[in-house]
């Protein structure tokens, strides 16, 4: 049996790509340095994966922002907008007019705004968006992949394996920019791109190239279907001497299995963690041709494999298929995963025997083959591991599964319907319309990052430590108040993450040292892991809330982040159904909405950034998952008083097919992000009539750049011809935490100037 990884974590052990970007970008290292640790990152990842014995190494899974990207890069699909940035960069041409397209671009008299991000289908990990016009042309652009197989081919032999976005998922995870076309009808253009460099890496010596095809696992229109067979017929026709194996991963293959199998390539990948019920449906319409690479190792979660079960699935592989055409692969790229296990040693000993990280995966990899194989002693140890967490008492808790099975529905009610509380809103807070406020953080800098740091050290006492937050905030209140924001925050200068401050504070959470996954470019997040029954023992945001509130006469309001979010962007339990984790969550944020009102907070924002990101990818599956999503959030407001008001906050996300169940979580205020789509995603909105408040974004906060207030008015007069001008607010997209304060600063009073400009030029009935 052969073993292969799908794709390893690119940041580096201890985020060495995130430091150096930054700061090639701030102009403190020039390309050659940022160059040199990316390739020493590669050349670590590699030595990793050579060591753990995997067979199929994959290489061009590196990338100093994002594989989609990469992909727009090396096929020569940069927006026209960008042109001008060819002509004013005059060294490190390609890398600085790949991070232009990333973050945008505003110096050399240019003000070109960043390509649309989006969620990686239902992780949170982002990508930028591939934009497509009718008249779209390919050609290899990029000399990266080849060059990076030369490098890879020097450690790692025949072993190397460039991956590659496969044709038909790149044009679906992309956008039209112009009406008149479909971009699936760009198929015939793009293939002949993937034959020339699938053949310029095969005289190069590959032996296996992976091309990744997620788009399989989604439900697909006949036209889609089509352009599958099409682009691997094509591709096989013209290629020749190379093994192509195509990777799905996610979601089961279901109704696109008999396409999946019929298509002419030398192996195929599938996602047996996530659906594992596939395996017999493959067996079934697996040709005799076909190797099968059977995901059996969770590459999305930090949890022990169950050599067991895994077992279960590859001896049902090599029983119908034979050892020589099966692989013993993760579920989906290690990407996902944190690095490496051994660099944590504060974790509880008892739970960190049941994790695996990046690293420990690889190895696990290896053990299930040679456990296939007969050696039985490693399976013995592995299920005493296995044991030890199904029985703990750390894990299980009665009186918190008690609570959850005794939820009714008017634990998830608000008492009044929206327009009598929209009218005691108004009442209560007396706000102008256009009402201006931002999504909770404000730049967390090197000062406010070493003073956390210092604290936990111990090189500073805990009244220090709250005296200089305390300065940090009432500073922030005041340059709100100057330049007339209407509802304020208090920044939250106290907290490192909005997920991982929660669960710091939460029964049930543990947290890592330097267990950081990316979100997107220099962006890497550290996800707490919820191992046991979640509870709130006390109070966790009430003492800075009310702190900040006493500070102003103006609004402040309470931030909280929602139990879906929590879910989303932790390492969940795999051992019960993630609602019941959820419910446990939310009722632990019921608690604190109910303190934070009583402490007399009177707006309070419940950010669901992820509520999207964690549809499932097919369609028949989406009622049960809103179903109790929607719920959840409902419970954590379901106990307030009418008269305090309810926001939450949603990132990057495409509403249309669930914008009723948006609504049904009736929020006083929903804020949005919609500036980098030019408030697109508004039609949703407008089409459903949607009945509450909305604040569509006009600031894009994942670039440095600084949009004029003319540019935020045009957006706002965008929005107004929507939806009800009564019913906008005017807010960035999110949150400010990875701003710097000269561009925020710039960016908001530009905002401010735009809300009284809508003011003054737009008609607010009602």
């Amino acid at each position: 049996m052969l073993t292969q990884n799908l794709g390893y974590p690119r940041i580096g052990s201890h985020r060495q790509l995130k430091k150096a970007c930054e700061q090639y970008w701030a102009g403190k290292i020039d390309f050659a340095e940022l160059n040199n640790v990316a390739r020493t990152i590669k050349e670590q990842n590699w030595q990793s994966q050579l060591d753990a014995g995997i067979d199929l190494i994959p290489c061009n899974d590196f990338s100093f922002y994002d594989q989609v990207l990469d992909t727009s890069l090396l096929l020569g699909n940069v927006p026209k907008r960008y042109s001008p940035v060819l002509s004013a960069i005059k060294t490190n041409t390609e890398i600085d007019l790949y991070f232009a397209m990333a973050r945008g671009y505003q110096k050399d008299g240019l003000d070109i705004t960043a390509m649309e991000m989006t969620k990686w289908l239902d992780t949170n990990y982002h990508y930028i968006v591939p934009e497509f016009t009718a008249d779209q042309e390919f050609d290899i652009f990029s000399e990266n992949i080849f060059s990076e197989y030369n490098t890879a081919q020097q450690q790692l032999g025949k072993k190397a394996k460039p991956v590659l976005l496969g044709p038909v998922s790149y044009l679906l995870l992309g956008k039209e920019k112009e009406e008149g076309f479909e971009r699936i009808d760009l198929i015939k253009k793009l293939v002949p791109v993937y034959v020339a460099v699938i053949n310029r890496l095969r005289l190069q010596g590959a032996v296996w190239i992976q091309l990744d095809e997620p788009c399989l696992s989604l439900d697909l229109s006949k036209k889609e279907k089509e352009a599958f067979e099409y682009a691997y017929r094509a591709i096989a026709n013209r290629v020749s001497g190379v093994k192509l194996l195509i990777a799905t991963y996610f979601e089961a293959l279901l109704d696109n299995s008999l396409l999946a199998v019929s298509l002419p390539v030398h192996a195929l990948h599938v996602d047996l963690v996530r659906a594992p019920e596939q395996l017999d449906e493959v067996l079934a319409l697996i040709p005799d041709n076909l190797k099968l690479s059977i995901g059996v190792v969770d590459g999305r979660n930090v949890w022990k494999n169950d050599y067991e079960k895994s077992l279960g699935l590859i001896s049902k592989a090599v029983e119908k298929l034979g050892a020589d055409r099966v692989i013993i692969a993760p579920s989906c790229s290690l990407l996902h995963s944190p690095i490496d296990l051994e660099l944590e040693t504060a974790i509880d000993p008892e739970i960190r025997n049941w994790m695996a990280f990046a690293k420990q995966k690889l190895t696990e990899i290896d053990e299930l083959r040679q456990i296939a194989e007969g050696n039985t002693d490693l399976l013995a140890i592995n299920q005493s591991a296995i044991e030890s967490r199904r029985s703990s008492k750390k894990v299980h808790k009665e009186e918190v599964k008690k609570r959850i099975a005794a939820i009714s529905d008017a634990d998830a009610s608000r008492h009044s319907a929206f327009p009598l509380r929209q009218r005691l809103h108004h009442e209560r807070f007396n706000l102008p319309a256009f009402p201006t406020t931002t999504i909770g953080s404000f730049p967390q800098t090197d000062d406010i990052r070493q003073l956390r740091a210092r604290y936990k050290k111990g090189d500073l006492s805990f009244e220090q430590y709250e005296q200089a937050i305390e300065q940090a905030t009432i500073e922030t209140i005041r340059w709100q108040e100057e330049i007339g924001l209407d509802v304020l925050v208090h920044g939250e200068f106290e907290r490192n993450d909005m997920v991982e401050y929660f669960g710091e504070q939460l029964d049930g959470f543990l947290f890592t040292k330097n267990g950081w996954v990316q979100s997107y470019g220099s962006r890497c997040v550290k996800p707490p892991v919820i191992y046991g029954d979640v509870s709130r023992p006390r109070n966790m945001t009430v003492r800075w809330s009310s702190f900040a509130a006493a500070q102003t006469a103006k609004p402040m309001k309470g931030m909280l982040t929602g139990p879906v979010t929590i879910l989303q962007w932790s390492f969940v339990r795999d051992d019960q159904p993630r609602e019941i984790t959820t419910n446990q969550i939310a009722f632990a944020i019921r608690d604190e909405v109910l303190a934070l009102e009583k402490a007399g907070i009177a707006i309070i924002q419940i950010d669901e950034a992820a509520i999207r990101e964690g549809l499932p990818l097919r369609k028949a599956k989406h009622p049960h998952y809103l179903d109790w999503a929607v719920k959840a959030f409902r419970i954590t407001a379901g106990g307030v008083q009418d008269k305090t008001q309810i926001h939450t906050h949603m990132c990057y996300s495409e509403f249309n097919h669930i914008i009723e169940h948006i609504a049904a979580m009736d929020a006083d205020v929903i804020t949005i992000e919609t500036s980098r789509s030019q408030m697109e995603l508004l039609q949703a909105f407008a089409h459903f009539e949607y009945p509450n408040e909305i604040g569509p974004g006009v600031y894009d906060i994942h670039s440095p750049r600084v949009p004029g207030t003319a540019e935020m008015a045009s957006l706002l007069a965008k929005a107004a011809d929507l939806l009800p001008a009564r019913n906008l607010w005017v807010n960035p997209d999110c949150g400010l935490k990875t701003r710097k304060w000269p561009e925020t600063k710039a960016a908001l009073e530009n905002m401010v100037a735009a809300a009284k400009q809508a003011r003054e030029q737009i008609k607010v009935e009602g």
